[in-house]
Order: structure tokens, then sequence, then C-alpha cells
């Protein structure tokens, strides 16, 4: 082949090789294409654990796009209310939110399934159930696609404590009459024993309390109950939290956006959710000890609920689990697949996690460790 030839046919195979990568272009640029979203949150930005995993979320999806997927979080009321964020996703207001499902139980007993479901599991056993027991993916398919929803766990507080309360909690007569704020299902179930519930964003509880509008509260655990500044109002502080055993919040996300994101940015989003699921359990698990110790050096009175108490809280959710599942499908199939799966697993933490957790607590209060 004389030169000639040569830089002819080199030309062309140059041409050939630019188109090529002129073509791929476009390709590159779908999978990873500029946009923003805006989060709303149902948390004030004070509460930086449990506001903080929106943001920790929002920070993973950007770093694992190179910038190109820049979701913006926004703390409750700065877009919506914190109690009307997913109302917001639902009406394309916003792209997604960063809420707790069971905020929205009044309009469907199901959206209480996917925070928390009183006397069923704790923290451990709904992540397992969320993603290894196919809950995440019952969730979407029997009851949030319909909402015009998809849901990520993200973010968990593990098991609650029980609140704030201005007199001592004896028996269940002590309970009758009682105003409380208090989230989701629970203020149903108190409700049959003379509570009054109130459903009270998170920012407004301490005015409601100090002003009496309120008799007792919870939240969450000492972390944020200290910021918060509950001791300050009401002295005894009861556990165990029995309606949240281990509290998951949810990324809800527009069932339309999710649909037109790059199958890549699904990924991404949701390994960021459930990154930020994990880390959220672990840094209250890290704060909550040394908040306790704090609240009760400035006079905080630690109580149990007492075995009555805890009896009548358990018969009257027995109680409203049958008149619900008796008329909700939804909530029935996915009821009844968490109490399945938690029958099993408390089989298997009472051989283990219990057993060895029992034994460690005796060692510690002994002096032994």
């Amino acid at each position: 082949m004389d030169r000639r030839s040569f830089i002819k046919k080199a030309g062309v195979a140059g041409a050939g090789a630019a188109a090529a990568t002129t073509l791929a272009a476009p390709a590159i640029a779908q999978s990873m294409p500029k946009l923003t979203w805006r989060c709303t949150s149902s948390f004030p930005k004070s509460l930086d654990t449990i506001y903080g995993a929106a943001e920790t979320m929002a920070e993973h999806v950007k770093a694992a796009t190179d910038g190109n997927f820049d979701i913006q979080v926004f703390a409750g009321g700065e877009i919506v209310p914190g109690l009307q964020a997913a109302d917001a996703v639902t009406d394309g207001t916003v792209e997604m939110c960063h809420t707790a499902s069971y905020y929205y139980w009044g309009k469907d007993a199901t959206y209480q399934l996917a925070t928390a479901t009183p006397f069923v599991m704790n923290s451990r056993m709904q992540n397992a159930w969320f993603i290894q027991g196919g809950g995440t993916d019952m969730l979407n398919e029997t009851f949030y696609n319909g909402e015009g929803l998809h849901a990520i766990p993200c973010g968990n507080t593990g098991a609650q404590m029980g609140g704030w309360f201005r007199k001592e909690i004896n028996t269940v007569a002590d309970l009758d009459g009682l105003k409380m704020r208090i989230g989701g299902f629970a203020g149903k179930i108190l409700g049959k024993l003379g509570v009054s519930p109130q459903q009270i964003a998170g920012g407004d509880i301490y005015a409601a309390l100090e002003k009496g509008t309120i008799d007792a509260t919870e939240w969450v655990g000492p972390y944020d109950d200290q910021k918060l500044g509950f001791n300050k109002v009401a002295k005894y502080y009861y556990y165990p939290g029995w309606w949240e055993g281990g509290a998951a919040l949810h990324a809800f996300i527009n069932l339309e956006k999710y649909n037109e994101l790059p199958a890549n940015y699904q990924a991404i989003l949701s390994d960021a959710c459930y990154f930020a699921n994990a880390s959220m359990l672990a840094t209250y698990d890290i704060k909550n000890p040394t908040a306790l110790k704090e609240l009760v050096a400035d006079g905080a009175i630690l109580r149990p609920f007492s075995q009555e108490v805890l009896d009548a809280c358990n018969a009257a959710t027995q109680e409203v689990y049958q008149e619900v599942t008796a008329e909700n499908p939804a909530f029935k199939k996915i009821y009844e697949s968490q109490l399945a799966y938690a029958k099993d697993a408390y089989l298997w933490q009472q051989l283990s996690e219990y057993t060895y957790d029992t034994y460690m607590m005796i060692q510690q209060r002994s002096g032994k460790l």
C-alpha cells in the first residue's frame, strides 16, 4: 500500500471513530442528565439527626452522579408545613419528601405500617422485612404506587421512649382525660383508654406543652427530646414507646418522576436512601446514651410503664387491628406479612440477641465490665 492510500484509509477510519464517539455522547448524556429536584422534609433543621437523614441521602446522590443529580432539601414549613410533605409530592409541588408515613394514617390506616406497627417489630426486624422480606416492594405494589408515590426507607430512630408527662402514670386510670401529642395510629389506640390524642409537628410541640395545651408528649428519644427541651416543662420520662419499636422514615418520590429517572439514577437514589437509613440509626445509638445521662442529671425522672398499662395498651392495640383489618384489604395484607415475619424473628432473637444482651447488661450492672 502506498503512502497516499494509507493516509486516505486512515482518514476514513479516523472519521468513523470520531462519528462513533459523536454517536456515543448522547447515550452518556442520557444516563447522567442534569437534574435538580426539591425534597421537602417534615422536620426542622434544629433536629440534625432526623432532618439530617435527608441531607445525607442528597449528598450521596450528588457525589455519585458527579453533581448532575442535585436534590435540594428544605425544612418543614419552608415549602409546605411538615405534616403536608407527602401531599406536596402527590400533587407535584415537589419531586420528593422525607417524612414519617404514619403522619397520613388519617387518610388510610395503611400509611401507619411503613413507619411503625405497635407491638410488632423492632428496628432490626423492620429493616430485615423491608430489605430482604419483600416489605418495601409490598408497600409500593400494594399501596404507595396507587397513591402516586414510590417509597424507599430513609432513616430509623430505633426503639423510642414513651414520652414526657406532667404527672406519674401508674395505672390505666391515670391515662383517662390526658391530652397527649402522639403521632400516627397510637393515638387511635390510646383513645380507647381515654387519652385525647393530638398530632402536632415537631417544631410546635414545646410551646403546646409549656402552655398546657397538652399534658404529655412523645417524640423520639433522649437526643432529640433534650434538644427540644421537653424536660424543662414535664419531668416524668416514660419508657418504652411501645407504639414505635423502631420508627422508620421514608423518602416518598412522585411515581411519575421516579419512573422518568434513568435506571442508574434510580439505583443511586435507592442506595443513598438505604445508606441514610443505616446512618441515622447508628447516629441515634451513639448520641442517645449521653443525652439520657445528661437529662437524668438535669432532673428528669425515668419511669417504666407498668405491666398493667402495657397490657391494657396491647389489648387496645389488638382490638384496633381487628377493626382495621376487617375493612382495609391493603392494611390486612401488609400487617399479616409483618406479623408472620416478627414471630419467627423474635424466636431467633430470644436465642441470640436477647440472651447475649441480657448477660452483658447484668455484667455491666455488677461492675464486672
